[in-house]
């Protein structure tokens, strides 16, 4: 599938929605899809359209979306897909993006305009996710799987500029990726982690970036009646529910150790996000707990709204998807994946997986 300006615009609104929360800010996404056609003729192709043993690459964003020094040039994705495929021999046939979001859903349109390797549909998670851990597709689990990592970003104006290249165990490069984002002034371009087309089929979110994508045509279509005909259609489309609809109150926000980290109530409803949303809690009962889908939409426009762009007073919609109605890949399949969340946010998680 050749892309176009209404595939960029339906990917960005439709994978934030799937962000969660999380996963860029969309008028970035749209900004870089744009400059993926300016560049060339980005390709989608689907994973029966490759080779089983064809070599498949993620390509994502690591950091801190609020963070106010980070910097990120298009050229910068490109950058670590030539590098990385350099040391893999030039065999890279196809790009994944980690996570679907308003930025993650178009990660790869500017490397294939670019390099000509096509992107995949499919994600390693169909949504948004924290950590390195949640969009590795189980590979954490195989102690004898080989990370291979390169980031990318800074500003070289504030001597912030960063390019490393990692190796070794998936828990180690990941750590040592989110250092790089850390000292790039908060996020950082990433490619990483080749694994085989038969591999992102069976263990990661195949169809993830059409969906994203149908979802987009579903909030433009929608868009011109108002936020609460986006929500309903929204929630009708995926089997989910609308929450709440006010005024945000209590809004708080810290940018530690390369994350977003906060709360927030709308209504009687009380929300926390660790980058995407984590939990939703009415009074003593929990309404979702990650990897259910939690997203903020504008009360007026219906469009979603980051956890980084938030603020006390802004009028939203919480819509809710349970996991099940979700293209979940492996690393977030299993309980486990919560401990980490449940540190970030002081909230019981992993019992109502």
């Amino acid at each position: 599938m050749d892309l176009s300006m209404r595939s960029v615009e339906a990917a960005a609104w439709g994978g934030a929605f799937l962000g969660g929360g999380g996963g860029g800010w969309p008028a970035d996404g749209l900004a870089n899809g744009r400059v993926a056609l300016e560049a060339g003729s980005p390709r989608l192709v689907s994973l029966n359209e490759l080779d089983p043993d064809t070599l498949v690459v993620t390509v994502s964003m690591v950091g801190a979306p609020a963070a106010p020094e980070r910097f990120l040039r298009p050229e910068d994705f490109a950058t670590t897909v030539k590098v990385l495929n350099e040391r893999l021999d030039g065999r890279v046939g196809a790009l994944i993006t980690s996570e679907n979001g308003g930025t993650a859903s178009l990660n790869g349109w500017f490397q294939s305009a670019v390099t000509g390797i096509p992107v995949a549909d499919a994600a390693c998670d169909g949504r948004a996710h924290p950590t390195g851990v949640m969009g590795s597709m189980g590979l954490d689990r195989d102690e004898h799987y080989l990370s291979i990592q390169c980031a990318v970003g800074g500003n070289p104006a504030t001597n912030r500029r960063v390019q490393v290249v990692v190796e070794g165990s998936l828990g180690a490069c990941d750590i040592s990726v989110r250092e790089a984002s850390v000292a790039a002034g908060g996020l950082v371009a990433v490619a990483r982690n080749p694994v085989t087309a038969a591999f992102v089929a069976q263990n990661g979110a195949p169809g993830a970036i059409t969906q994203a994508m149908a979802l987009g045509e579903t909030i433009l279509g929608n868009r011109p009646a108002g936020g609460e005909a986006v929500a309903a259609a929204l929630a009708a489309e995926l089997g989910g529910h609308v929450l709440a609809r006010g005024p945000v109150r209590g809004y708080a926000l810290r940018t530690l150790g390369g994350y977003d980290v906060g709360q927030l109530r709308v209504e009687d409803v009380e929300l926390t996000f660790w980058n995407e949303y984590m939990t939703a809690d009415r009074d003593a009962e929990r309404l979702a707990t990650f990897p259910d889908l939690i997203a903020t939409l504008d009360a007026d426009t219906g469009d979603p709204v980051v956890t980084a762009g938030l603020s006390d007073g802004r009028e939203l919609l919480v819509v809710a998807v349970p996991k099940a109605r979700l293209i979940l890949g492996e690393g977030v399949r299993h309980p486990e994946s919560l401990v980490p969340a449940e540190a970030a946010v002081g909230k019981e998680m992993a019992r109502w997986f």
